[in-house]
């Protein structure tokens, strides 16, 4: 086992950040767009099953509707900004993704999904998590998540239109970004 000590508010530039990721495939990274270092613990067990349960719901719906493709939270994407963020959920239309090289889809892609959700551990800071999401709103994804078990609620975001806040939804509809899908979230809240 190798430790690293990194220096807080380290910063890499993009290619320093892949070169890094690859060589440390078993750490959690993510870039600020001004090449601030992220590096985030694994979620607890609670937080996984939750996670395992919101991602298998989106890739059953987007597997009989094979509109586009459904990543997990282990995927890296490079957003128009320079940042490289992983959702903890995601989805790219058909179109979005076919548009890319196939060398793009190999590395980080250059793209921002346009669908994200987010679900908030114990351990994070609820503004650090709403900063994530506006960034993803702001860098292109059309809706996004932000799922809080800890207080029972779910932030909505939508592109060009304030956070809507919801007290314990039983689901979530994916509106004409993903029709057709609802996330059950009795066994998530």
């Amino acid at each position: 086992m190798i430790r690293a000590n990194i220096p807080p508010h380290l910063k890499v530039s993009e290619e320093q950040f892949e070169l890094l990721a690859i060589a440390n495939r078993d750490l959690r990274l993510e870039r600020k767009y001004d090449g601030e270092l992220i590096i985030m613990p694994p979620t607890g067990s609670e937080t996984g099953n939750k996670n395992g349960r919101i991602f298998g719901q989106l890739f059953i719906w987007n597997d009989l509707e094979n509109l586009g493709l459904v990543f997990d939270s282990s995927t890296g994407f490079r957003l128009p900004n320079g940042a490289i963020k992983s959702p903890d959920a995601s989805w790219v239309s058909k179109s979005k993704w076919d548009s890319l090289t196939p060398e793009q889809k190999q590395k980080f892609a250059p793209i921002c999904p346009e669908f994200v959700i987010e679900l908030r551990s114990p351990g994070d800071r609820l503004n650090t998590v709403r900063e994530k999401m506006s960034e993803y709103i702001n860098q292109g994804s059309l809706l996004g998540w932000l799922i809080d078990p800890i207080e029972k609620k779910v932030e909505i975001y939508r592109q060009g239109k304030d956070k809507e806040i919801l007290s314990n939804p039983s689901n979530l509809s994916g509106e004409n970004i993903l029709p057709g899908f609802n996330l059950d979230l009795s066994k998530i809240l």
